[in-house]
């Protein structure tokens, strides 16, 4: 199986257990791999063969920017089940997905590092 890897999609979003942090909002961060066959692109270089992952980036950040969850792992979850299961129809399907979910600022008195959460999915 092949991989796409997407790093540093950013998105300003509305996540967390604290009321202000649906109502203020922080920065968010998030790294995909993407696990489906390429073999088709890999030999056909044709950009209707490949996944859009334009689309993908662009899928992430709405749901970063959208989305009002309490639990980080909520939103990984929902980033990952969207990209496995899209709305419209892909070229290509993604088998497997792994979602790095990172709170860059997260409101814990004396830490100043951040919080990640890494979940994998599979059809």
């Amino acid at each position: 199986m092949d991989v796409i890897r997407l790093t540093g999609i950013r998105a300003y979003g509305y996540t967390g257990a604290l009321p202000a942090e649906q109502v203020l909002g922080q920065w968010f961060e998030v790294d995909v791999a993407l696990w489906l066959d390429l073999s088709l692109p890999a030999t056909s270089d044709r950009l209707t063969d490949t996944l859009d992952y334009g689309c993908v980036v662009q899928t992430v950040q709405t749901l970063m920017q959208t989305a009002k969850y309490a639990l980080l792992e909520r939103l990984a979850a929902a980033i990952a089940e969207t990209i496995l299961y899209p709305s419209s129809p892909a070229s290509l399907v993604v088998q497997q997905v792994e979602v790095r979910l990172t709170k860059l600022t997260p409101p814990i008195p004396n830490f100043a590092g951040t919080v990640t959460i890494e979940l994998v999915r599979q059809r």
